[in-house]
């Protein structure tokens, strides 16, 4: 079984579901690349919950978490089967390393899950499960997150982050377009995250520029370092570009031990 990547996937608004831009082919071409992959665990912050829950739903639905969209979006839907041995594997992990966790048998996939996976899996022929991100964790409960999770790589389990590199909502409904800012704190987490510079990463609110304006709250920060997390010192890191949405969201996304095949588009490496 070849060892799984982590990635960080920033989904942006749920029209990525509809507009692909620039990241949608460069996931595609991803998942393309992809062998021997068992299953996919997402950790999405728009599953939020007291201690850590863990989908085992065999036929998780598909979950339309948001308002005020075009009603195409509504009708879209991920017929993805769950993975309910793996995920009591998570929770499992996870309580060995000293999280309160329980198992949800009836929880589908949120936007952050089934979203970027319309573009990845296409055919939505590889099981998906979701464990939820603890209400008060913080950016050291984050990595340690995913650390607990990364034994699962080596049994073909992708573990993705999924949430957003910049998330200023009130800009971005207040039609504040100032891409100079965001692209100034995401390029300063790309070298980051390509230096593998954990301690920064972590940290970064105090040492990025323009953090807490490129996230208010750290909700979709957190899956990054997740992703981080289940990383090893030794897996190559790669930014996956996804340009900037709506002059305020960046779309840039990272891969975490993604081996080479062939020329994957807008991709880079360390």
């Amino acid at each position: 079984m070849t060892l799984a990547p982590s990635l960080f996937i920033s989904h942006g608004s749920p029209m990525f579901a509809l507009e692909p831009g620039l990241l949608g082919p460069n996931l595609t071409a991803i998942g393309q690349s992809l062998r021997d992959i068992r299953a996919v665990l997402v950790v999405s912050p728009h599953w939020q919950t007291r201690g850590v829950r863990v989908g085992s739903s065999a036929a998780p639905e598909t979950i339309h978490d948001f308002g005020g969209f075009p009603a195409p979006l509504y009708q879209l839907q991920d017929p993805a089967t769950g993975a309910p041995e793996l995920a009591r594997d998570a929770a499992a992990l996870l309580t060995g390393a000293g999280f309160e966790v329980s198992l949800d048998e009836h929880r589908g996939l949120d936007h952050g899950a089934w979203v970027p996976l319309r573009y990845l899996f296409a055919q939505a022929d590889v099981p998906v499960f979701q464990v939820s991100l603890p209400h008060d964790i913080d950016a050291p409960g984050a990595l340690r997150l995913g650390q607990a999770l990364a034994p699962l790589r080596e049994r073909g389990v992708l573990i993705i982050g999924s949430g957003s590199l910049t998330h200023n909502l009130y800009e971005f409904r207040q039609h504040i377009r100032d891409p100079e800012y965001a692209q100034e704190f995401a390029d300063w987490i790309h070298d980051a995250a390509l230096a593998r510079d954990v301690e920064a990463l972590v940290h970064y609110r105090r040492r990025a520029p323009h953090a807490e304006r490129a996230h208010p709250t750290e909700e979709h920060y957190l899956p990054l370092l997740v992703a981080l997390g289940a990383s090893s010192d030794t897996d190559a890191a790669r930014r996956i570009e996804g340009g900037m949405t709506y002059g305020v969201l960046s779309m840039d996304s990272f891969a975490f031990g993604l081996a080479e095949a062939g020329s994957l588009p807008l991709a880079d490496a360390a």
